[in-house]
């Protein structure tokens, strides 16, 4: 059995965008224990909490060895957000990534020399998931969150994916194989605690690309 060719990565530093694409916009539910059964849990403790390792995958008839395949271990670090004018930036130091995360507005008009751009929402072109382990957040100043989630399957679709809000007074972990796109500060940035697998596999979905829309997370505390 041959393993699946390798797809493409996102050019996440310049992601191309078509002008004029409708957005669509994801409920926002409160993370509580109950409403992220599935999809992960709330964390107290992140630096004492087990981030869930996936055994690598068999490539023909024969199995991995007990005890092999999951032994890559843990990458941790600083995962920092910040606006730069209409565009939300990312910078994952655990893994030594950097991303534009989404706008504030149509991408095609954003400008990241606008002083007066709005933080009230962002417009979303990616997400991905990790096969390999879960993933934390945890706000190092208890920035309150969104986090847009979905649960596993690569035939996702946009209307799959539901925005939980954080209060940032505990963090978030995420299940191996749950689509997600980082979290969304409320305000003008944040710093997040992160642990994850460190082998960090990633398989996307480029909604721009795929599906002819972005999606909108409010960026705004419910009920105010």
């Amino acid at each position: 059995m041959s393993q699946r060719a390798a797809a493409k990565a996102p050019d996440y530093l310049n992601p191309s965008v078509p002008p004029g694409l409708p957005v669509l916009e994801m409920p926002v539910i409160v993370a509580t224990e109950a409403s992220l059964a599935g999809y992960g849990a709330l964390v107290d403790n992140p630096k004492d909490y087990p981030i869930e390792i996936v055994t690598w995958p068999a490539a023909g008839s024969r199995g991995v060895d007990e005890g092999t395949g999951n032994q890559g271990g843990i990458a941790e670090g600083i995962f920092e957000f910040w606006w730069k004018g209409d565009v939300l930036w990312g910078r994952n130091n655990a893994v030594e990534d950097t991303y534009v995360m989404g706008w504030s507005c149509d991408p095609n008009d954003a400008n990241e020399e606008n002083a007066a751009a709005r933080r009230d929402q962002v417009f979303l072109w990616h997400a991905n998931y990790h096969p390999d382990g879960g993933q934390l957040f945890h706000s190092t100043d208890g920035t309150p969150f969104m986090v847009p989630l979905a649960l596993p399957g690569d035939d996702v679709k946009p209307s799959d994916f539901i925005c939980f809000y954080c209060d940032g007074t505990r963090g978030v972990y995420i299940h191996p194989n749950i689509w997600h796109e980082g979290v969304f500060p409320i305000g003008d940035g944040g710093r997040f605690y992160d642990r994850q697998g460190k082998v960090h596999a990633r398989v996307s979905v480029n909604f721009a690309e795929e599906f002819g829309t972005l999606l909108r997370a409010p960026l705004v505390i419910p009920g105010r």
